[in-house]
């Protein structure tokens, strides 16, 4: 061992030892059950086991990609995860940018709790809201728009394929964009409050003050979100949009996710299961890395 490598160790074994819990974590419940991927590759029996089974190969991917549900399932997908990250998004970083001005802290403080708020509402609870809310002929909200000539008078909004991802997208943000908003605002107080300053006597507006002084400040945060996002495009939200699935909106409902549950977990073909949720991993990774390969290209910061 050198003395450089010594006196790094020297100085920064506290941080290793904080770091050992979330590295004992992360290898216990995101490695280990990776021993369980050839599933995918194999034929499974209770008898036999994990491990047991018939090697296949890839028999079982070659069946997704050759089934009726293959395109269905990944056209879905796509569309609710890229509706999602392009109005999901940024509502975060403009709600930062707006509360950031508001120099009221009572008034800023209200607005804040009331856009933390639906955050802590479960997403069961949410989707019985929708429910309530939406419903065609007595729901208080459908009828709204409805007055508003926004949507369709005949429109069912919780049974119209094409109200599914609106409705889908549009209460994910209400319910998350207050609590998305925190790490930016993070990173804008971290602003030299002497930039403020200099836009006051220079005359900026507010405006101006947000293009030149806010948004630059958080573009390294923003990058990394986005990457992280991109990660995990094919990771829309299981557990929604399976209380949200009917059968008038099944076409446009049913995502990879909700595939592998109805055929992997209730109907026991699980390598078959195994080996949609392989893909669905394979294509988040390979979006993570193109993703960040890009940022890095464009920006020169990335996650690696």
């Amino acid at each position: 061992m050198t003395l450089k490598t010594k006196n790094y160790i020297k100085s920064t074994w506290q941080l290793w030892v904080m770091l050992i819990p979330a590295i004992v974590y992360i290898f216990i419940f995101n490695y280990v059950p990776m021993y369980g991927i050839q599933l995918a590759f194999r034929e499974y029996s209770f008898a036999s086991g994990i491990t047991g089974g018939k090697w296949v190969g890839l028999k079982y991917f070659k069946q997704y990609f050759s089934s009726a549900m293959f395109w269905t399932t990944l056209i879905n997908t796509f569309r609710i995860a890229v509706v999602s990250i392009i109005v999901g998004f940024p509502a975060p970083i403009i709600l930062a940018m707006i509360l950031n001005q508001i120099k009221n802290r009572v008034w800023k403080k209200t607005i804040q709790t009331t856009v933390y708020i639906p955050y802590f509402i479960s997403v069961v609870v949410m989707v019985s809201m929708l429910n309530i809310m939406l419903a065609n002929g007595s729901g208080v909200i459908a009828n709204f728009l409805k007055d508003l000539h926004i949507v369709p008078r005949k429109m069912n909004l919780l049974g119209d394929p094409k109200a599914f991802v609106p409705v889908y997208v549009l209460s994910g943000v209400w319910q998350t964009v207050g609590w998305n908003s925190i790490i930016y605002l993070a990173a804008l107080s971290a602003v030299d409050p002497e930039l403020y300053d200099a836009c006051k006597v220079d005359g900026a507006s507010k405006w101006q003050t947000i293009i030149h002084v806010d948004f630059p400040a958080i573009v390294p945060t923003i990058v990394i979100l986005l990457i992280l996002n991109m990660g995990g495009i094919l990771n829309v939200g299981f557990d929604k949009i399976y209380l949200m699935q009917n059968s008038l909106n099944l076409g446009v409902s049913q995502v990879i996710s909700t595939y592998v549950y109805n055929v992997g977990v209730r109907s026991a073909q699980f390598s078959f299961g195994s080996a949609v949720g392989l893909f669905n991993t394979l294509v988040n990774f390979v979006f993570l890395i193109f993703t960040n390969s890009l940022s890095k290209r464009l920006s020169g910061s990335g996650l690696m």
